[in-house]
């Protein structure tokens, strides 16, 4: 798999970027492959906070993040399997909680904001 790593100027309207926010405030801004998912973008660009244990099948809860709420009604809904393993999150949100191995990165996306959470479970 060919890794799309962040390019500061990138011009190029066809690779969204995805804004991560750590517990401290620091963001990571990463350049992210149409058709990929939010994690792997993250896994790519190196996003520490991002375990993606199961490797993005949905199998566990280590990818997980909080969606900016200006975004939160942008996204597909979490499907039954999703809403499931976020039980088992840390911390997670009703509304604002998802996996980043469930959203599929498509040019709609270009400037969402993701908190990383202040650990992963």
């Amino acid at each position: 798999m060919m890794r799309a790593p962040y390019h500061p100027g990138n011009t190029d309207k066809s690779m969204p970027k995805i804004t991560f926010i750590e517990q401290d405030g620091t963001q990571h801004e990463a350049v992210v492959s149409i058709g990929s998912t939010v994690m792997e973008g993250a896994r790519d660009n190196d996003i520490a906070g991002i375990l993606a244990d199961c490797g993005g099948a949905c199998a566990c809860s280590t990818c997980h993040v909080y969606i900016d709420p200006a975004w939160v009604d942008r996204l597909p809904p979490k499907e039954s399997m999703e809403s499931d393993m976020l039980d088992f999150a840390f911390e997670p949100d009703p509304l604002r909680s998802r996996l980043t191995c469930q959203i599929r990165v498509t040019e709609a996306l270009d400037g969402l904001v993701v908190f990383l959470p202040e650990q992963q479970i």
